[in-house]
């Protein structure tokens, strides 16, 4: 049998094809990067009411009440203020959910304190369309579009059963 040697190749690494993609690579994932900001609101657990007679009653305690099929907007001293039902394509009228909570503002412009209840499994999304239309109103009064705050002291909470709230 012959066996036949061989002699190891002393090969030098070509590194210049990886550098050449790092050179195209790097600008090109810069460039494409996506650069975000990250935003922090306060949100508090509500008060269960706390002790008797310490604080003076306040005029509302606005309770903003999210379920799948309606939104019930109550005050927690008095009862349910107005229930708003769906839109015609079957999702929560976020739009109609502002304009009403307006019209509470102008009744109480000093309330600044709100506290959204959602029902169990509701969505993240519901929950940051809610917090928006609860928080800030668009107005037009100045020929440009400008936001003004509604109740922007939020509080997050769990819903009551909906059964006997329709």
């Amino acid at each position: 049998m012959l066996s036949r040697s061989k002699k190891p190749a002393s090969e030098e690494l070509n590194l210049i094809p990886f550098l050449n993609l790092m050179v195209i690579l790097i600008p090109y994932l810069l460039l494409n990067a996506v650069f975000s900001q990250v935003a922090v609101l306060q949100v508090s657990m509500p008060n269960t009411g706390g002790a008797a007679g310490e604080e003076a009653k306040k005029p509302l305690v606005l309770e903003v009440m999210v379920y799948k099929d309606h939104f019930l907007v109550a005050d927690r001293q008095t009862g349910p203020l107005k229930t708003l039902p769906v839109t015609a394509k079957g999702d929560l009228d976020y739009k109609m959910l502002n304009e009403y909570l307006h019209s509470v503002k102008t009744q109480y412009p000093t309330i600044t304190e709100a506290s959204i209840l959602l029902e169990q499994d509701t969505s993240y999304d519901k929950l940051i369309h809610t917090m928006d239309a609860v928080r800030i109103v668009t107005s037009n009064a100045s020929g440009k579009p400008a936001k003004y705050a509604l109740f922007p002291d939020v509080s997050i909470g769990d819903a009551p059963p909906a059964g006997g709230d329709k």
